[in-house]
Formats: C-alpha cells, structure tokens, sequence
C-alpha cells in the first residue's frame, strides 16, 4: 500500500460555520440539523438528533455554509482532539466546527472520516490559543496539517469498510438501546403522567392522585452523592478510570475516554468508586442534567466531582428504572436547568436534584414498574458494553490499517 503526504485541505473544501442570532427566531425551525460540539457523541461517527435546527429560511440566508452528506465535521474550538462527526443528511455546524467536504473523485468519505479520526490528537497540537483562553485551532492551520493517506481509492474503501463494519454494529445496539430507553418512558408516561397503571379503574383520586400517591421529591426515593475532588495533578494517561462531566453524554456514559489516577490516589477515593448499574448525572456546564448507567467494567472506576450518582436510602429498595424513565423525559430536564445557577455556567447542588418535585406512587405500583422495566435497563447495559468492546477493537484496528501495520 503506497502512501503518500497531504494536507487536510487536499481533502476538499472545508467550510466553518456560524451561528444565526438568537433573535432571529425565522432562521430556525425543524428542517435542517444545526450540529454544535454538544451535540457530538465522542464515540458516535453519526449525530442522529440535535438541539436545534435550521429553517428553510435559514438555510436560504446561510446557503454557502451548508453542509452536504457524508462530510467529516471536526470540532477545532473547545473540545479539540475529542469530538467529530460524519454528516447523514445536508445541515450546518456552528463556529467551533470545520467541515470537510471531500473530493470524491479521489477520496473515499467514509476514509476521510477515519483518517482524520485516527490525527485528532494532531488537530489538538495545533492549538492556537484564543483571547477567550478556550483552545481553538485556526481554519488555516487546521487546513494545513498533513497526514498520509493511501494513493488508492480502492485501498481507502476497504479501510473504511473494515472499520464501518464495527459503527455499524454500535449504530445498531445504539438504535436497541433507544428504543429500550423509549420504552421505558412510554410506560412512565402510561402509568405516572396518564394515570393508567395497572388497576387504575379501581382506585379513588383524591386532590388530583391516585389514592395513596403523593406529590414527593427525589429526595425520598434516593440520595444523590457528589464524586470525589481530584486534582489535577492527579491526572495519568493510564490506571484507574474516573467518570467526568465530559464522559456523560445523551443517556450514555464513556467509560472508554477517561482521565486516570494511580492506584495510591484511587485508594484515597474509595469511597467514591462506582458500580455496575448506578445511574449518574452531570451538574454543570453544557449537559447539565444528562444521565447515563454504568456499564458493565473490568476494573476499578471513580466519580469526578460535579458528577452525582443516585444513591438508594438506608433500608430502602432502589428504584434506579423509575429515576432514569423520570430523568431522561424533557420534563425533568427542564426542572433541572430551572434550578441550575451560575451566570458563566450552570449547576446544580446535589441538595437541589433531591428537591425536585416527582410523582411517587404507591409502593405496589412502584414495584411493579421496576419489576417491568428492570430488564430493559440491564439489556441497555449489556448493550453498552457490547459497544465498549467494539469500540476497542476499531480503535485498535484503526491506526494499524492507517500505518500499514495490517496489510489488506
């Protein structure tokens, strides 16, 4: 396999993007995927659903910006060297994004995805700083990194084959997965929004409740506990994972792209390893709100501080499946950024998640949804940790093929 030197930009046109203002409320709508690095999964090669999107008017007034599909989108301010994306559809990416759009001609899409996959460590080397002190590499100098890259088109289709392979199997546990945690909600909706549980036709409402049912909080289902303050001279390439901000993301948890602490630091910490089905949430910046389960691991993990993880009380059973079918509606989302504070960036206290306000209901009710929808949270493990281990074995495979370790 012959290889030879390029810069990014050999690739073809690469375009950043931008943001509409806020207040031209025209410019936005439901048609056009708008892709922010919130959005990005970091191990996700596509973004299926975003926060916001463009309208057709916005796509009119920003035209020369859209992005059409299969073009590799590279966060190069902020989350350097962590996030990217492929496109599936046309849309846009904001200001801390620089799309490439290939020449197909001469380079297969799906390779240009895994090339550049395989040099975001070298897109975070070319930080260029910013006034704002937020990393943030240049349109020119992410256009002038080279890489090397097979000559042949057919050598680059079957690279990028090998390694669709295994997205598409995550793409796939991802879709089981959804619609498990889909089910989930729509039974939480039945039986705690509607009031259809099983039985329902029989029993009173008083005060607008189901006979026995209380307007209650968190708080008296669980104890949400903060992670332990590592310090950042802690941090090692290697060791024992812990669970930050930045590894929750949408109902997930990244247990692969952890920071590290030594075996003397994690003993210190002990107290704040986690476990195999606890439910966490992050409680600041970006995400704040989002939980995810723990996965199945093989070794000793640990909570970062401004990462809770929901505790079951003294004596009492755990509940995990209803918390997560009542965290992962948009209702509760909502509660939870109505309580976060801070102007430059939002939080929330452990005390504050405990105070909002859920609907319990009785304790034969609860049992049995949690006795329903148990299963579906441990398939969603497993799942997750079926997608750990393919993750693994691409990221193994990957700068291999690209450095002709492996020869196809």
């Amino acid at each position: 396999m012959k290889l030879k030197t390029i810069k990014i930009g050999d690739f073809g046109e690469i375009i950043t993007g931008n943001t509409p203002p806020k207040d031209r409320l025209e410019f936005y709508g439901k048609e056009y995927k708008f892709i922010k690095p919130t959005d990005m999964d970091v191990e996700r090669k596509f973004t299926p659903v975003t926060e916001e999107y463009y309208s057709q008017e916005g796509y009119k007034k920003y035209e020369k910006s859209v992005i059409p599909p299969l073009s590799t989108c590279v966060v190069t301010i902020g989350s350097i060297g962590k996030k990217m994306t492929l496109s599936d559809d046309y849309c846009f990416v904001n200001q801390a994004v620089n799309a490439i759009v290939p020449n197909q001609a001469k380079y297969h899409p799906h390779f240009v995805y895994y090339a550049l996959r395989n040099n975001l460590h070298r897109v975070k080397a070319a930080d260029t700083g910013a006034s704002s002190g937020r990393e943030n590499v240049s349109k020119s100098n992410f256009s002038g990194l080279t890489i090397e890259v097979p000559e042949s088109l057919q050598t680059q289709q079957k690279i990028a084959a090998i390694l669709s392979a295994y997205d598409d199997l995550i793409e796939n546990n991802l879709r089981r997965i959804r619609l498990l945690e889909a089910a989930a909600q729509h039974l939480y909706r039945e039986w705690f929004v509607e009031f259809r549980f099983p039985g329902w036709e029989e029993v009173k409402v008083l005060a607008g409740l189901p006979e026995g049912w209380v307007m209650g909080s968190v708080g008296q289902l669980c104890k949400v506990k903060s992670g332990y303050a590592f310090k950042s001279k802690d941090w090692r390439e290697s060791g024992n994972p812990v669970i930050k901000i930045t590894n929750i993301g949408n109902n997930t948890v990244d247990t692969l792209n952890c920071d590290f602490v030594e075996d003397e630091i994690a003993k210190v910490a002990e107290k704040f390893e986690l476990y195999k089905g606890e439910m966490v949430i992050a409680m600041t910046g970006a995400t704040i709100g989002k939980v995810g389960l723990i996965p199945k691991i093989e070794k000793p993990i640990f909570l970062n501080q401004r990462v809770g993880v929901f505790k079951p009380l003294a004596k009492s059973k755990v509940f995990t499946s209803f918390l997560f079918a009542f965290f992962t509606l948009d209702d509760a989302q909502r509660k939870v950024i109505n309580l976060a504070q801070g102007a430059a960036q939002p939080n929330i206290s452990t005390s504050q998640i405990e105070s909002i306000e859920v609907i319990i209901g009785s304790e034969i009710v609860l049992d049995e949804f949690c006795r329903m929808t148990n299963p579906f949270l441990e398939q969603i493990q497993i799942l997750n940790y079926s997608n750990q281990k393919l993750k693994e074995a691409r990221d193994i495979l990957l700068p291999r093929l690209m450095d002709q370790t492996i020869e196809i």
